[in-house]
């Protein structure tokens, strides 16, 4: 057995791997299990993993579990990493498997558990290291397993161990059970109907006295219990059920001393022979409980009078017990607080039973066939608890409480009750819970009238009532809990009397030929301003949603509101107008076909809705809900068919979601939300990896979250997806382009088609037909008639070439201008502001730029016939950039010397090529 230091070092290094490798995200991707929701958030996590037909402990159990179900599941086997990191567990459940073998070190890590539950396994021995980490384990619980044998070191590490139950297995011998009561701090023990022949102290051969209190015990072939050695100094509580053959058991003890302790004592029906019980009652001198099940014939054998000559007993359990022929056994039972007649079929109590028990506390005489009150009761002073459920009783006599003014608690549901009188009330001024429900009544009178002050719960369902006139609930000053049921509240006051009232429950019973139930609760006033809690059932059939709203306008819950089986139109936006702090929200069995997100508005602060069984279609109406600080949404057994994954973006406290029952459908609608459920580290969908498909018909049954989402990629959506993207951005391309640089592409379009065209020229090597081109705008050409053709073709004799006169017909513009600049060996631009406006002088004037780059000759001459700003040619931008780098000439300047004007333009045409290399140079013409 390793050393506790080694232990702890092993701990240490586990819990630091731990750390190092904890996943957080697997808190929320839980496959075959869940986390429990807790109202009150905190750091503890509740895993419950049961019924999940799970044939091994999942990998995936979030770390910082501090509870973990794993109840009916069909683990066969468990093994020591199975509950590897669980530093922080402390309840283990793992009842109803079919476990039959533990691993060594397989609890290792669970050094803080305190509760381990195998019930209902199928161990057959408890081996050495089994229980190897359990140092702080405090309860065990093996029963009904087949555990034949137990390692005589098994219990070592279970060193604060308190509970045992290994009730129900296949222990032959009370000497097998010994390794248990090794441990010292061992309390309770639970050894019922295993196959021990006896049970007797002599044959446990321990060396210490044990702290057992608690001993229950029972065999089916036990015929002895004997206490003979002094091991069981403190113990204080024998329960002795009876074997399954006829026999009785034989009870010895050799020293009654020996049972100086014992306080309680069960004895199960007829486990014991007369002679030997009343026996035993002789030998205990301390008890205190006595419970004797099924001993009508000891009883008819005068058993109680031996029972009450115990002086110190105070509590006596009679239950399952034919006490239909009971007379006065009980009658010297007079030291008796608490007496539980139930079950016994009694048709009535005697006068003169019960009521020399004057100090009796508590009496139970629940599921007999009492059709009156006892008349002992009215005798019992100090009762304070009296459950008389489950009865006939018809009638309430106002003689019936006439002494038993300490009552707190009376029980009556399950009678035939039809009338509470006034007088009936006034003998209990100290009553705290009243529970009339199941019974017949039809309406209270002036029963409530009566001031019980101290009342805190009444509950009155399930009854025919008619009217209820409730304004008389007003005397109830500390009424809290308030359950009703009626056909029709007539002026409902529950008034400002009733501060502390905190849940009111009201069954709406539909009355007969019912249509609808509006004018049935519309004159309801409840003013309780401590109202936290309000629920409104319909039974047998439903009410609508105009009586839930007219009821709200009235009753306002400050923190719970509960409404089952309604029908019509929906709340709408002034609904819960009045409940501002609203916390929980639940509208169950509902038709909520259309839900208006208008109906929550009101209600910022929800943190838990329920709207299950709502036939609900959409979740959709949750996105303008303003739910920010919802954090539980149940939406089961519904008509979600899909689910849009982009609802919960708007809610963003979500932790817990219920949808489950619902008929989805596997096709890529549902994608989204598929992988949502997979991926998201928030909200935790319960049971999300059990839900199926109902559509396709090909597909029920399969599971929602098997869908192969990818194939949703593959039908072209994504090349859609890829199409759609690029059109929009070449749209915004083309924009940015036309407005920003629509001017560079067509400078740069007519430059390729300049160079393709010199490409041809240079091949064919034409001579230049003309001498000039002249590029003007059509408001101009009264200038180039009037002063330019005279003096450059008429005077000078140069051959010009002018669009109007020389373009070839029927030939492209753009050609033609094209052949015009290529077909000359200047081109003269005549500029004005109608020139710079043009958009085919445009093109002619980027044309011969083109010719001056390409052929670096001097071929471009600028004429200005107005005076054009350069920051005026700024959106001509090739045109600022030629004026910047090129002499030009200006017809403004030159009026008053014309002649001078037309030589420097003579000048500029007769210039030749070997002239042009210092033009070129001085030049410095650029492409921009």
């Amino acid at each position: 057995m390793a050393t506790k230091g080694s232990l702890s070092s092993l701990l240490i290094l586990r819990l630091l791997l731990l750390l190092l490798h904890f996943n957080p995200s697997l808190l929320y991707s839980l496959k075959n299990c869940t986390i429990l929701y807790q109202e009150n958030p905190s750091d503890h996590v509740y895993v419950d993993c049961s019924q999940r037909n799970l044939l091994a402990i999942p990998d995936d159990i979030p770390k910082d579990a501090v509870s973990l179900l794993f109840c009916r599941n069909h683990v066969l086997k468990l093994k020591q990493d199975d509950f590897r990191g669980l530093f922080k567990l402390r309840i283990l459940e793992l009842e109803l498997n079919k476990i039959y073998h533990v691993e060594n070190e397989s609890f290792l890590d669970l050094a803080f558990l305190k509760t381990l539950n195998m019930r209902l396994n199928e161990l057959t021995s408890i081996t050495a290291n089994m229980f190897q980490g359990l140092s702080n384990l405090t309860q065990l619980d093996l029963s009904f397993n087949s555990i034949q044998c137990i390692h005589k070191t098994a219990f070592n590490f279970l060193v604060s161990l308190q509970t045992v139950e290994i009730s129900g297995n296949k222990f032959q011998q009370i000497t097998e059970i010994q390794p248990i009561l090794h441990v010292p701090q061992i309390q309770k023990l639970k050894l019922l109907d295993n196959s021990f022949p006896s049970f007797e102290t002599k044959d446990l051969q321990l060396n210490f006295s044990s702290s057992l209190k608690e001993l229950h015990v029972s065999g089916r072939n036990m015929q002895m219990f004997s206490i003979t050695t002094p091991i069981f100094p403190h113990l204080q509580l024998i329960e002795l059920l009876r074997p399954l053959q006829l026999s009785k058991m034989i009870w010895y003890i050799s020293d009654k001393h020996f049972l100086r302790n014992i306080t309680h004592l069960y004895l199960g029906w007829r486990v014991l022979l007369f002679k030997n019980i009343k026996t035993v009652m002789k030998s205990l001198n301390s008890l205190s409980y006595l419970s004797l099940d099924a001993t009508s014939r000891w009883i008819e054998r005068g058993l109680l009078s031996t029972v009450c000559n115990i002086p110190t007993l105070r509590s006596l359990n009679l239950m399952c017990s034919d006490l239909q022929n009971l007379t006065f056994e009980l009658a010297s039972c007079s030291q008796l607080i608490e007496l539980d007649l139930s079950f016994g079929q009694m048709a009535e109590l005697r006068k003169g039973s019960i009521q020399s028990i004057n100090r009796l506390q508590t009496l139970n005489v629940t599921n007999n066939r009492l059709t009156i009150v006892p008349y002992d009761i009215r005798n019992l002073t100090f009762l304070e608890v009296l459950n008389m459920q489950n009865n006939t009783i018809l009638t309430l006599s106002c003689e019936d409480f006439v002494n038993t003014t300490s009552l707190r608690e009376l029980y009556l549901t399950g009678n035939r009750i039809t009338d509470i009188k006034s007088c009936v009330i006034e003998k209990l001024p100290n009553l705290t819970v009243l529970d009339l429900s199941y019974n017949l009544i039809m309406t209270f009178g002036d029963s409530f009238e009566i001031p019980l002050h101290k009342l805190e719960i009444l509950d009155v369902i399930q009854n025919p009532i008619k009217t209820l006139d409730v304004k008389k609930f007003q005397q109830l000053q500390s009424l809290k809990v308030l359950n009703v049921e009626t056909q029709l509240l007539n002026n409902l006051y529950v008034c400002n009397d009733l501060q502390l009232l905190d849940h009111l429950t009201i069954y709406l019973r539909p009355r007969e030929n019912f249509k609808t139930s509006v004018s049935n609760y519309s004159e309801i006033h409840v003013n309780s301003h401590s109202l936290k809690s309000l629920t409104l059932i319909a039974k047998d059939q439903p009410t609508d949603f105009d009586s839930v709203k007219k009821f709200l306008m009235t009753v306002k819950p400050a923190e719970k509101f509960t409404a089952i089986n309604i029908y019509g139109d929906p709340p709408d936006g002034r609904t819960f107008k009045l409940t501002p702090e609203l916390k929980s929200l639940t509208l169950t069995k509902t038709d909520l076909l259309i839900v208006k997100h208008k109906m929550f508005l009101p209600i910022p602060h929800l943190q838990s809705l329920d709207l299950s069984e709502s036939e609900i279609k959409s979740l959709d109406f949750l996105m303008l809900a303003n739910l920010s600080a919802l954090r539980y949404l149940k939406l089961t057994d519904s008509d979600l068919s899909v689910v849009n994954e982009t609802v919960f973006q708007y809610l963003p406290s979500l932790t817990y979601l219920d949808l489950s029952n619902n008929p989805f459908t596997c096709e890529c609608l549902n994608a989204g939300f598929i992988q949502w459920v997979k991926s998201n580290k928030q909200t935790q969908v319960f049971n999300g990896h059990q839900y199926e498909c109902s559509f396709p018909v090909p597909k029920r049954g399969t599971l929602l979250l098997d869908f192969d989402v990818k194939t949703c990629w593959e039908d072209g959506s994504f090349l859609y997806f890829i199409s759609s993207t690029c059109l929009v951005v070449l749209t915004l391309l083309t924009s940015f382009v036309y407005n920003f640089l629509r001017w560079h592409l067509k400078y740069t379009f007519h430059l390729f088609q300049a160079f393709l065209y010199d490409s041809r020229k240079r091949k064919t090597m034409n001579p230049h037909q003309f001498d000039a081109f002249v590029s003007y705008n059509v408001h101009d050409e009264g200038w180039v008639y009037r002063e330019m053709l005279p003096v450059l073709e008429g005077q000078q004799g140069w051959r010009l070439c002018l669009h109007h006169r020389d373009f070839q017909p029927g030939k492209p513009i753009i050609e033609n201008i094209t052949d015009a600049i290529y077909g000359s060996r200047k081109t003269i631009c005549v500029i004005s502001r109608s020139y710079l406006q043009s958009e085919w002088c445009s093109r002619e004037i980027q044309m011969a730029s083109f010719r001056l780059f390409d052929e670096q000759k001097d071929v471009l001459i600028l004429l200005f016939l107005e005076e054009i700003p350069a920051r005026h040619l700024s959106p001509y931008y090739r045109m600022r950039k030629l004026v910047k780098k090129r002499t030009y000439l200006s017809w403004p300047q030159a009026a008053e010397h014309p002649g001078v004007f037309w030589q420097n333009v003579q000048r500029a045409l007769q210039t030749g090529d070997s002239e042009n290399t210092d033009l070129r140079q001085k030049s410095d013409f650029r492409l921009v």
